[in-house]
């Protein structure tokens, strides 16, 4: 096989499978030289070093480093397994001292190798250079031919522009001509098709003229006709809807009504029911007190029992880690039920035989009682709180300051007495809430119960304006800003006293 680019042999020319064999390896070649440049004259005189003695020296060592360490083969049988058992323990035994000649002869395979690579980019570098040298060479080769170049070219243009100077004025002469020509028959198009146009549209007006004017009248009377019958339906689609509309209004609004009715009796008399099963003796007949039906009134002006346990909540803070707590005035037991369920133990207090009643079917704590009786009874300094929710208008307002004295007597020292009446200094509920219970005696402002309190030896008082009125009023909205909250601020006020 001729590796070396000689010509074949004669078994070579004839065999054509050996010619295929011989045109690899040349391209073998070819590449191993374009990375591997040997010691040939590169292009343009360049010698390069010759390499490849130094490419088979490295491989030979490595073939050698490789195999240090390993056991020669030897034919299989007892004897060769003792002594390939012994060459491994004796490699073993001097793997310590030859280590360090095995890590340096690696060491010198990777110097050989960069100094192999350094070498091939050295020479990629020396054709780099001879290529760009042979490129600057060319190109001033092609700057040298470049002036006779020119010449010639000036004659070829000299010799061109006096041949075509002769043509240049009929050339414009003829642009010229056609360039009128041209503009001629551009206007003349554009008048005739002008013309004609008008033409033919005169005609079409004139041939539809009264038939175009019979189907818009025509159109328009039907267009008439159908918006006049839209309306119609419209406005009387629509007035359908509104009846439809307002009646199903005032169904769901008298539905609504029944209902609430319905409900808020059906709660009196369940509330009846449990306060009869929870009384053993017949309940008192209604007195001077009492000449109505109380818990049916307080249903429908006071509110729902979840609406005034909702707005009760604002006291839990006060009643939080206590355990000695009445409701003076408990009614329906709002506020006991409230504290049931945070797990907070209290104690109600009502002259009302029903509204007790109720609050033990609830399973409360309550006892009947006159608030003046109950609490003269009860040793001094014996609770942490005492709360009186819409209570204290109800008493006549001489009888006020005892009742304080005696709610300030039975605290002890820390002890909170926390009252909510309805707050005379906002009018709107001498118009609306205060007169529609006929026994309340006359509102207590919030400077009087808080000179009561003092009188009482209570300290820390606090004023908390409740329910704002324009909640319940929006008309109210209408009023100037600082007039409406000096004249209609809030409904109610809560004032919170401590025992010194």
């Amino acid at each position: 096989m001729n590796v070396r680019g000689k010509a074949p042999g004669v078994a070579a020319e004839q065999d054509p499978a050996l010619r295929e064999l011989e045109q690899a390896v040349r391209e073998i070649q070819d590449r191993v030289r374009a990375r591997h440049p040997q010691g040939e004259r590169g292009s343009f005189g360049v010698p390069l070093a010759p390499l490849l003695p130094l490419l088979h020296a490295r491989d030979a060592a490595e073939a050698k480093v490789a195999a240090i360490g390993t056991v020669n083969p030897r034919p299989p049988g007892l004897k060769n397994n003792l002594i390939q058992k012994w060459k491994r323990f004796v490699a073993r035994v001097l793997d310590w001292h030859v280590r360090e000649q095995v890590e340096f002869n690696r060491a010198q395979m990777n110097c050989v190798q960069a100094t192999l690579e350094a070498l091939n980019d050295h020479n990629r570098a020396l054709e780099s250079v001879a290529a760009a040298i042979g490129d600057c060479q060319k190109a001033i080769d092609k700057l040298n031919r470049l002036p006779h170049a020119l010449e010639v070219s000036e004659q070829r243009i000299a010799a061109i522009d006096a041949r075509i100077e002769p043509l240049r004025d009929r050339a414009a002469e003829l642009a010229d001509i056609a360039k009128h020509w041209h503009e001629w028959r551009k206007e003349w198009e554009r008048n005739l098709a002008i013309n004609e146009t008008q033409f033919l549209r005169s005609v079409a007006d004139l041939q539809s003229g009264f038939s175009h004017r019979s189907t818009m009248m025509e159109a328009n009377f039907r267009d008439i006709a159908n918006a006049q019958h839209a309306d119609f339906e419209g406005a009387l689609a629509r007035a359908s809807a509104d009846v439809q509309k307002r009646l199903w209004a005032d169904l769901d609004r008298i539905r609504t009504e029944y209902e609430t009715i319905i409900h808020s009796e059906l709660r009196s008399v369940r509330q009846k029911a449990f306060a009869a099963a929870a009384v053993t003796a017949a309940p008192p007949a209604p007195d001077a007190a009492h000449p109505y039906d109380f818990l049916r009134f307080a249903e429908r002006y006071r509110g729902p029992e979840q609406y005034v346990r909702q707005n009760l909540e604002n006291y839990l803070d006060h009643f939080t880690g206590k355990t000695r707590i009445a409701d003076l005035g408990c009614g329906r037991g709002e506020m006991l039920e409230l504290l049931k369920e945070k797990g907070i133990p209290a104690l109600g207090i009502d002259g009302d035989a029903e509204s007790v009643a109720i609050c033990k079917s609830k399973g409360l704590a309550a006892e009947q009682a006159d608030l003046f009786a109950w609490l003269e009874s009860q040793a001094d300094c014996a609770w942490e709180v005492l709360f009186c929710s819409q209570v204290i208008e109800h008493l006549p307002p001489l009888e006020l300051p005892k009742f304080v004295r005696l709610c300030a007597a039975k605290l002890e020292r820390g002890g909170v007495l926390i009252y909510e009446t309805p707050n005379p200094e906002c009018l709107a509920i001498f118009a609306t809430h205060f007169y529609l219970d006929p026994t309340h005696h006359r509102p207590v402002p919030p400077t009087l119960a808080a000179f009561h309190m003092e009188e009482a030896g209570l300290g820390r008082i606090e004023v908390k304006r409740l329910a704002p009125a324009i909640d319940s009023m929006p008309s109210l909205a209408s009023l100037p800003a600082d007039f409406r909250e000096a004249f209609f601020g809030c409904l109610d006020y809560a004032i919170i006293g401590r025992k010194l």
